[in-house]
């Protein structure tokens, strides 16, 4: 159903741009669900404030319709403001009800305890910037609505509290808390830029605080001739450990309440420890060269297919969000890099015009193996459904797509000869 215009909302761009300030935001209505009666919220302040609703209302049958009108796309844009959230919400007539929901804004000594909490951990700090709401916090001060402290209003004849209208309009600001958990700050009185201005005062307040604390005694100094000669009589250091054959494992680590995702703890302790050994070892770094593309694909190549579990599953997701892909494009790179690193990922991505020789000389080969039907476009040579790609490396890599589509996939190992590739391309021996 298309917005209706209600006459006195702000039609310019002067009007718009003002509703935009650190203590009012306007949001564009919220697309409808693509799974009507899903959940309802993802994370748990999400939940919090859908139990908030739910729990103070006793006819189950108006949340019901408001869900649905939530569901369907029904709310026009929403706009928060300290202690009042408000938006248009279409029912049955033509003209839009206007709709809105109040809540207590925390004093100013519960955002000073907020704040204090919140700057005298680091990890607060950053679970915040990072768009989450650490336990810890929320009980700090009453953050979250609990029974009764939603006061909704609409303007239909529906005396019932909340009416369907106003349970829809809850739906979906409680979508908006999910993304952004900054919305329920401004509704409790604060917005973002005031907030993360205090935040980082009070941090930086407590960490030179903690500096002075931490200032280690000064140390009696010795002179360099004196701290040389003492050297010459010392015995000889013991050699080296060896090198161990491969990079340990690091230790696991549980799920906490306040601990950060376990899944990112293993990863970051596992590349740091693969990446020491092989500075150990080489003395060269293995990721100095790779732009963040090639990096992730080197990451997710590193683990078991995307289907195996939900941990590799939500690797793939979100490395295919970070570097702006689709996972069929991360799953394509991953089997490229797999068949020969990064040399066989710059072949599924660098097309090239070979200078003559290997090339020219691959298809007199195929030829004599009955294969005429390879047709050359640059550096590789196609048939229906196999396909060899000439590398800058001077090596052969095996692509294979059903027939009729340009939807090539790297299988086989590479090879400097053309007949080798295809031999494995084509699993043969």
């Amino acid at each position: 159903m298309s917005p209706v215009h209600v006459p006195g909302r702000a039609g310019s761009a002067e009007q718009a741009q003002a509703r935009h300030t650190d203590t009012r935001r306007t949001f564009p209505p919220l697309p409808p669900r693509a799974r009507p009666g899903g959940d309802a919220a993802l994370t748990w302040w999400g939940n919090a404030w859908v139990d908030a609703l739910e729990d103070t209302s006793l006819d189950l049958g108006r949340l019901a319709r408001g869900r649905a009108y939530a569901d369907r796309g029904h709310v026009d844009a929403i706009t928060v403001t300290p202690g009042r959230v408000l938006a248009y919400v279409h029912g049955s007539r033509p003209r839009p009800y206007r709709a809105e929901l109040r809540l207590r804004t925390l004093t100013d000594e519960e955002w000073t305890r907020f704040a204090e909490t919140a700057a005298a951990r680091p990890d607060h700090m950053a679970s915040l910037l990072d768009k989450d709401v650490p336990h810890a916090l929320a009980a700090a001060v009453d953050l979250l609505p609990a029974v009764d402290d939603l006061i909704p209003a609409c303007t239909c004849p529906d005396r019932a509290e909340p009416c369907k209208h106003a349970a829809a309009l809850c739906y979906q600001t409680a979508r908006l808390v999910d993304e952004d958990p900054f919305v329920l700050f401004l509704l409790r009185g604060r917005g973002e830029q005031e907030l993360l201005a205090d935040l980082t005062r009070r941090n930086a307040a407590h960490t030179a605080q903690e500096r002075r604390a931490d200032a280690p005694p000064a140390l009696d100094t010795v002179p360099a001739r004196e701290a040389f000669a003492r050297a010459e009589h010392l015995p000889q250091l013991p050699p080296e450990f060896p090198a161990p054959a491969h990079p340990e494992r690091p230790p696991s680590y549980p799920q906490a309440p306040d601990a950060p995702d376990p899944l990112a703890l293993d990863l970051l302790a596992t590349e740091a420890g693969a990446r020491a050994h092989t500075l150990l070892t080489t003395g060269a770094d293995p990721l100095a060269g790779l732009t963040p593309w090639q990096d992730a694909v080197r990451l997710a190549a590193a683990h078991p297919g995307s289907g195996l579990t939900a941990a590799t599953r939500a690797l793939y997701a979100a490395l295919s969000r970070g570097t702006g892909r689709t996972p069929v494009d991360l799953a394509r790179a991953v089997a490229a890099w797999r068949q020969g690193g990064l040399a066989g990922l710059t072949v599924l991505e660098d097309e090239w015009d070979p200078p003559a020789g290997p090339f020219d000389r691959a298809r007199p080969a195929l030829l004599a193996l009955d294969f005429p039907e390879f047709r050359p476009r640059r550096n590789h040579l196609s048939t229906a459904a196999l396909q060899l790609r000439l590398g800058r490396d001077g090596l052969w890599y095996g692509y294979e797509s059903d027939p009729g589509r340009e939807d090539w996939w790297p299988r086989g190992e590479p090879s400097p000869d053309p007949v080798s590739a295809l031999d494995s391309l084509l699993g043969r021996e």
